[in-house]
């Protein structure tokens, strides 16, 4: 099975930082199944480094207020044509993001206090069928994906 997994989750340095958040956890996944990486944020046309950003009343703005949320919204609509194009039925996404988080994100106020809600590309991809966790959730969705190709 083709799964999309957050670039950045891979070793790719593309965070807002420029640094990455390698999982080791993919590892093993990638024996069964074929990694397809994607950073919704770069594939949006934002630049890294990159002002760090976050979710606030449904829209996206940087730590210095100017809001970005079109980039967002670009990258997630580019991330899902990779998804269709490869068909992929899952996401691994990088939690918290306001473009991968699935479930938390950050609140927009940049004081690390986390909030219920989905990031702009894990919506759309929920949105459209695609099940979406995050990395703390790769070993629960590769028993998943296990027992459905068992099936």
């Amino acid at each position: 099975m083709n799964i999309l997994v957050s670039a950045c989750l891979l070793g790719m340095n593309c965070r807002y930082d420029g640094g990455n958040n390698w999982n080791d956890g993919l590892e093993l996944l990638k024996k069964e199944h074929h990694l397809v990486p994607v950073c919704p944020e770069v594939f949006g046309g934002l630049p890294t480094p990159r002002e760090p950003a976050e979710i606030r009343q449904g829209k996206v703005y940087d730590r210095q207020g100017q809001e970005v949320t079109v980039y967002f919204v670009k990258g997630a609509q580019e991330t899902l044509k990779l998804a269709r194009f490869f068909g992929c039925r899952a996401a691994i996404l990088k939690e918290r993001s306001p473009s991968c988080g699935s479930e938390v994100v950050y609140d927009g106020s940049f004081s690390g206090k986390k909030v219920r809600g989905d990031g702009i590309t894990a919506a759309l991809l929920k949105n459209h069928g695609i099940r979406v966790t995050g990395e703390s959730g790769i070993g629960s969705l590769a028993d998943v994906l296990r027992e459905e190709e068992e099936c």
